[in-house]
């Protein structure tokens, strides 16, 4: 199948998230790769998506799980090599599908010719391409910033005697984008992947790479400061922005979606507004940090489905006159999304299926990671040794060095939160290690693949894999799902998420039971217009709109405004 020359393909497409290294192995070294993709690529096809978006497969010493690149131009030997990344690019292609890539420039691994000949000497014509500070008069750190994975943001560099920036990991310098030097190494390396035939990209906290002048101290927050108001959004990145635009992806039938972690909706409006010429959309984490509590991530509260639906909805009407939303629950940094907005112990199939339905009828780009459309759920590892994630790793070992609380205290909020959730291998089939490797894998299988896996699924009309299908091949089939506009519903409701998608004379409505309870339906007839005709459901048809909810039943309605 041809791919289609429509130069907004992005905004009727499914793009499905791909963590090579646990989707699957064909080399039985327990870590999957290219090939195992491309063996794999018949299953996209039935389940019906149009785009693919890999994270890192760059050549990596694997400090942050390969978002520390190390050969922007090249695949990691444990990936494969770039003959078999033309493979797969023509076999996505071949079935009508995209290849979108992950480029991490906000940062490189220190193991990047650019980072070493950065720093073999003050004088190095290359110096200026990361954050280079002379020590404080006590010999501290050039300011209180703390980094993303714990400990200082700064690093000294005994060699030289001066401290290099890393917001993430100490193996992770931050580049220097002030320098037009690595802004033009930044556009060539984007225009070469383009040029093999990359269909865009994912840019890994894009909004990071424009810092605030000076680099002055950040808010106190325990031992360092926050640096969030001097990295996220800063001063030049609409300039930067808008030059990478015009210099690499002006003219090309691609897309750009930004990861910008504390990007707001009205940040949102400018980046992704068409006539601005930044991106084509963006990922906010407002709707995924709804659960955080006051310590962060790993104090998780309970849900309350209002603040989440007031998060979403809020993003659906201001996005819906200008600019684009990216749709996501789930991806390589977030926990499984039935585990933590469903009910994955009574309800695992209907509540994975309604949180589904949710998400993929609002308006935007649907994102499905790696296992989603099969309800795979949190690993619930009880030991840490199973643990490989830097993060969940560095947290323990913070909190257990504190004294503040025993390990079998903190482990509770690392088996809800931890990003290894969403890294064991996928699910392929219920024999050894599910399918995904005959050697030993990198992260230990999720012991639920003996029920939970595509194979069952695939065979199984009603499963969670065919809802998906159901839900994605409905959004090929009316565009009132693409392109139509926002109404929220019952938006106090605490159990019931609801709303109306309207364009012309259609109108689509949307009813999710979020609760293990039954829910009442209480609209008048005039919020969800005539003759109302069900298009897809999680269970048995009921007889009218207004049947009550079952427990984590959705309803999807196709109907005509009411005149």
């Amino acid at each position: 199948m041809p791919l289609q020359p429509d130069p907004e393909w992005w905004k009727s497409s499914v793009v499905y998230q791909i963590y090579p290294s646990s989707f699957q192995d064909s080399d039985g070294d327990g870590v999957g790769d290219l090939a195992g993709v491309i063996g794999r690529l018949d299953y996209l096809k039935l389940l019906g998506v149009d785009a693919v978006w890999l994270s890192p497969i760059y050549p990596s010493p694997w400090e942050d799980n390969g978002y520390d690149i190390s050969d922007y131009f090249d695949i990691h030997p444990r990936f494969g090599t770039l003959a078999d990344w033309d493979r797969l690019r023509d076999g996505l292609h071949e079935r009508g599908m995209r290849l979108v890539m992950d480029l991490v420039v906000n940062h490189t691994s220190d193991e990047h010719p650019w980072f070493t000949e950065s720093r073999s000497s003050v004088d190095s014509e290359k110096r200026g391409y990361y954050f280079w500070r002379s020590p404080r008069e006590d010999g501290q750190a050039p300011n209180n910033w703390g980094s993303v994975f714990s400990g200082s943001a700064w690093d000294l560099d005994e060699a030289t005697g001066e401290y290099y920036l890393h917001l993430f990991s100490r193996r992770q310098p931050d580049l220097n984008w002030d320098d037009p030097r690595v802004r033009r190494e930044v556009h060539e390396i984007a225009r070469w992947w383009l040029d093999r035939g990359a269909d865009g990209f994912r840019m890994d906290v894009v909004n990071f790479v424009s810092k605030s002048p000076g680099l002055p101290d950040g808010r106190p927050v325990g031992d360092f400061g926050s640096p969030d108001e001097h990295v996220i959004n800063g001063p030049r990145l609409h300039e930067f922005l808008s030059e990478m635009h015009e210099t690499v992806f002006a003219g090309r039938n691609v897309v750009t979606i930004g990861e910008m972690p504390g990007v707001d909706v009205g940040q949102a409006r400018l980046h992704t507004n068409p006539d601005r010429h930044e991106l084509n959309m963006v990922f906010q984490f407002e709707h995924v940090d709804v659960d955080h509590g006051p310590g962060g991530k790993f104090d998780p509260v309970p849900l309350d489905l209002r603040v989440l639906k007031s998060s979403l909805n809020r993003w659906q009407t201001e996005l819906g006159d200008c600019g684009w939303n990216s749709l996501y629950w789930s991806n390589h940094d977030q926990p499984r999304v039935v585990s933590r907005f469903g009910d994955d112990e009574r309800y695992r199939e209907t509540s994975a299926k309604t949180l589904a339905t949710t998400l993929h009828m609002l308006k935007g780009t649907p994102f499905v990671y790696q296992g989603e459309e099969l309800g795979m759920t949190n690993a619930h590892f009880d030991d840490i040794e199973d643990y490989r994630d830097i993060e969940t790793l560095r947290h323990y070992r913070e909190i257990r060095a504190s004294g503040r609380t025993t390990a079998e205290a903190v482990m509770p909020a690392i088996r809800r939160m931890s990003r290894d959730n969403a890294r064991t291998p996928m699910q392929w089939d219920a024999s050894a290690n599910a399918g995904f490797t005959p050697g030993t894998p990198w992260i230990s299988v999720n012991s639920n693949h003996t029920e939970i896996n595509a194979q069952a699924a695939v065979d199984d009309p009603g499963s969670v894999f065919h809802h998906y299908r159901r839900i994605i091949d409905l959004r090929k089939r009316y565009p009132v799902i693409v392109h139509g506009t926002f109404a929220p519903l019952l938006e106090e409701h605490d159990s019931i998420y609801a709303y109306t998608r309207t364009l012309g004379e259609q109108i689509l409505l949307v009813l999710a039971n979020w609760s293990g309870e039954v829910a009442e339906v209480n609209l008048r007839p005039e919020e969800f217009g005539n003759s109302p005709q069900l298009l897809l459901g999680t269970h048995r048809e009921p007889n009218t709109v207004l049947a009550p909810l079952r427990p984590w039943e959705s309803r999807i309605y196709l109907g005509r405004r009411a005149k």
